[in-house]
C-alpha cells in the first residue's frame, strides 16, 4: 500500500479530543486489554506525542515522557516511552523511527542535565529490534552482560516508575492490567528465526504473549547511534523528491522546534 506518509510531534497538551479518539481506536485494534480509562491515564502522564499519518489517516503513534531524576547524587535525564503502535500497513516505513530519534535529540535541549537515557518497556520483539538496529550499546542484550552501574540505574528507574510491578530478578514489569498484542500482530516471522536479538528477547521475556514487558536502557547520544541510526538524523536532500524536514516554530516554544514532513518505531 502506498501513500504520502507524514510524521510530526507536539506537546501532549495540544492534542485534541478527535486525535485522542483516533489514537485509542488504533491501539485497541492491535492490543487486547486496552480500556479507555487506562489509555487516558497513560496519555495524561506523558508530555510529548509523535504521530504518523498516511494520506491524512493516523497509522501510528508513540507517547513520551521527558523528565529528570537524581541517581547517585547526580542528575540524569530520561525519556520514557509509553504507548507505541504502528499499523501493519506502515511497518516498512522508517518515518516514525526517523521522527522518534529526531524528537528525542531536540528534547535534549530542554533536558540538558546529566547523562541522557531511554527507558523502554517492550512486550514485542519488533520494538526490541529497534535497539540493535539504531543503537550501538543497550541493555539487556545477548552478546554482553549488563555492567553493574547500568543494572543499578535500570533498577532504580524501573522501581521509581513501576514499584512492585517491577521484578528486578529478571528485569520484567508485569502490569496488573496488561496490554497484549493481538495474535495477528505478534506473529513470529519464520525469517526471524536466526536473529540472535529476537531469540534473546523471546528467551528473556517468555511471558510477552500475556503482556509481560522487558525493561531496556540505552544512552541517547549521537555517538551511540549505529550507521542506520545516523541515517535517521542526516538530511535527506539527496533523495529524489525529498528534502530535509522543515522546522516550524511553535508560538511560545521557540526553544524547541517542531519538525514535520514526508517520511515506524518498527524496524521489522
Amino acid at each position: 500500500m502506498t501513500g504520502l506518509t507524514e510524521t510530526y510531534w507536539l506537546p501532549r497538551s495540544e492534542l485534541g479530543l478527535e486525535r485522542e479518539n483516533e489514537m485509542f481506536e488504533l491501539l485497541s485494534e492491535h492490543f487486547d486489554g486496552v480500556t479507555r480509562p487506562q489509555f487516558q491515564r497513560d496519555l495524561a502522564e506523558k508530555n510529548w506525542v509523535i504521530l504518523l499519518e498516511r494520506d491524512g489517516r493516523l497509522v501510528g503513534f508513540s507517547t513520551l515522557l521527558a523528565y529528570e531524576k537524581s541517581f547517585g547524587g547526580e542528575p540524569v535525564s530520561v525519556i520514557y516511552s509509553g504507548d507505541t503502535i504502528v499499523a501493519p500497513e506502515a511497518w516498512n516505513s522508517p518515518a516514525l523511527s526517523r521522527a522518534w530519534i529526531a524528537c528525542v535529540r531536540e528534547l535534549r535541549r530542554s533536558h540538558p542535565r546529566g547523562r541522557y537515557y531511554w527507558l523502554l518497556l517492550t512486550s514485542g520483539f519488533r520494538t526490541y529490534r529497534f535497539l540493535p538496529v539504531f543503537w550501538r550499546t543497550f541493555y539487556p542484550r545477548f552478546d554482553a552482560p549488563m555492567p553493574p552501574e547500568q543494572k543499578a540505574l535500570l533498577d532504580f528507574l524501573a522501581n521509581d516508575r513501576f514499584g512492585a510491578q517491577y521484578d528486578p530478578r529478571n528485569g520484567i514489569v508485569r502490569f496488573t492490567q496488561p496490554q497484549r498484542l493481538r495474535n495477528d500482530t505478534n506473529v513470529f516471522p519464520t525469517g526471524k528465526a536466526a536473529d540472535l536479538h529476537v531469540s534473546f528477547f523471546l528467551q528473556r521475556n517468555p511471558g510477552h504473549i500475556t503482556g509481560d514487558e522487558l525493561v531496556c536502557l540505552t544512552e541517547l547520544t549521537d555517538e551511540n547511534l549505529t550507521p542506520a541510526g545516523r541515517r535517521m538524523v542526516e538530511p535527506r536532500t539527496n533523495e529524489p523528491g525529498r528534502a530535509d524536514l522543515p522546522v516550524r516554530e511553535r508560538p511560545g516554544r521557540a526553544d524547541l522546534p517542531v519538525r514535520q514532513g514526508v517520511g515506524a518505531l518498527n524496524p521489522g
